[in-house]
């Protein structure tokens, strides 16, 4: 398995941020396993993928093992991962082993992760709190519990244990919210070999073709340039099919004078990218094809604009609805003023999803898109729901897509021209100082910019 990068610097950083989180709390213990391999068929398994917040805080990307952080006197940083075994890894490839991981990684011990059931309960002995991901895997809930029961049946009264068992989540969320800049320079990576693929896509594409063989394209795009995979399962999308939101590559027919949507990303060092292009088949667009494109662009425009520092996370939505709710109104899709589809969400029909989403290790990247919840003031008070919480505001190092689209379904009611048309345009988008980065512009957005890249 390679190796997503080679500085565990940033690794070590974020380790030291969530142990002060820890000592600001009272002290304690944090235990993060990664992810568990998964079968396939027999004899052979899906590609392995580490945890998120597993990678985020050790940049170790073997499966069977686990990280304990210890915010304590003396702080540590504990791996447990699998042993060397040659006879293995003549099968599997090589293994770093505890030894040289600890070296490798900055970590301040490390062990065979079959040493884990018995050394974990006296890692929690003496320690106010357990943090741990809470109700993510019923396994390691067994798996703590054995450990904690172990832990007090070794104290016999006379060590402390864990009274307090914390959800370590919305920790990393919260840190994972903020980009530093190893992270913003892989996904600067992710969004270049991904804008790529796209324009190779556009090159390549010819009526006649299937869908499966431009995700074909997609692949040797983000693998050709180091890519380690794509970031989720790509949507290339012929004609009707693109009015499927999540429609996944099949066998469709690409046809002249029909639309082809793409919604595809690689994954670099664990982090994703994710745009959304749509383009004419034959490379010409019609009337009510550029008609409903450029609307979307408009949209996109309006979004990008209200995506800056001290803006609320919903600023570019309400943004980008408005501009495509008139424009519907405009080509006759929708009846009435502006105000009053928006009351309606008279939109909803041919616009029902949101204008973006955060974007990091995951494709919907972790983190709360409203502000916490203030405490009840008063015994017996409610606290706020989550849609009267305000939206979270933006700041510089975040990084969210704006997606807008529209997507037109045959029916009597609906104008012929604009039947079985679906768009989407998607770019990635950093949050600066001064507004915001489309880090995926690789790729051009512009229906004159994209005929031409066909032409070529």
């Amino acid at each position: 398995m390679s190796l997503p990068t080679s500085d565990p610097t940033p690794h070590i950083e974020r380790r030291r941020r969530l142990l002060d989180l820890l000592h600001a709390r009272g002290g304690g213990v944090a235990v993060l396993p990664t992810a568990p391999q998964a079968r396939r068929s027999r004899d052979a398994e899906y590609p392995y993928r580490f945890d998120s917040d597993f990678f985020y805080l050790s940049g170790f990307i073997e499966p069977q093992a686990w990280l304990v952080l210890i915010a304590g006197a003396t702080d540590r940083a504990i791996l447990f991962c699998q042993e060397n075994q040659p006879e293995r890894e003549i099968w599997e490839g090589r293994r770093f082993g505890p030894q040289a991981a600890a070296a490798y990684f900055g970590m301040d011990e490390a062990y065979d992760v079959a040493r884990l059931e018995e050394l974990l309960p006296g890692l929690l002995a003496d320690q106010p709190a357990l943090y741990a991901p809470l109700l993510a895997d019923p396994g390691l809930d067994r798996r703590l519990r054995r450990a904690l029961d172990g832990a007090h049946g070794k104290s016999r009264g006379k060590r402390q244990v864990p009274q307090c068992i914390v959800d370590v989540r919305p920790l990393l969320a919260e840190m994972r919210l903020i980009k530093d800049p190893a992270e913003i320079a892989a996904m600067r990576r992710a969004a270049r070999i991904s804008a790529g693929a796209h324009a190779r896509a556009m090159r390549h594409v010819r009526p006649g073709m299937h869908e499966y063989e431009i995700e074909a394209e997609l692949l040797h795009e983000f693998r050709r340039h180091g890519a380690q995979a794509p970031a989720y399962q790509s949507i290339v999308a012929a004609g009707a099919n693109a009015c499927v939101l999540h429609y996944p590559a099949g066998d469709g027919v690409l046809r002249s004078g029909e639309l082809l949507l793409i919604d595809a990303g690689c994954e670099y060092d664990g982090y994703a990218a994710d745009i959304s292009r749509t383009f004419p088949v034959n490379g010409r667009y019609t009337g009510a094809q550029r008609e409903l494109y450029d609307l979307t662009v408009a949209a996109q425009a309006a979004a990008c604009t209200a995506t800056r520092p001290g803006a609320a996370f919903n600023d570019a939505h309400e943004a980008a609805l408005r501009v495509l709710t008139q424009g519907m109104i405009d080509a006759g899709l929708l009846q009435g003023t502006l105000d009053g589809a928006l009351e309606s969400k008279a939109y909803e029909r041919f616009y029902m999803h949101r204008t973006g989403h955060w974007l990091g290790l995951d494709v919907h990247d972790v983190g709360e898109y409203r502000e916490a919840a203030p405490a009840p003031t008063a015994v017996g008070a409610a606290r706020a729901s989550a849609a009267d919480r305000p939206w979270r505001l933006l700041r510089p190092g975040m990084v969210v897509t704006i997606e807008p689209g529209i997507y037109v379904r045959a029916a009597d009611d609906v104008p012929k021209a604009f039947w079985d048309i679906g768009i989407r345009t998607e770019d990635d988008a950093l949050v600066t100082a001064e507004g915001c980065e489309l880090l995926t512009r690789g790729v051009p957005v512009d229906a004159r910019e994209i005929e031409a890249l066909m032409r070529e």
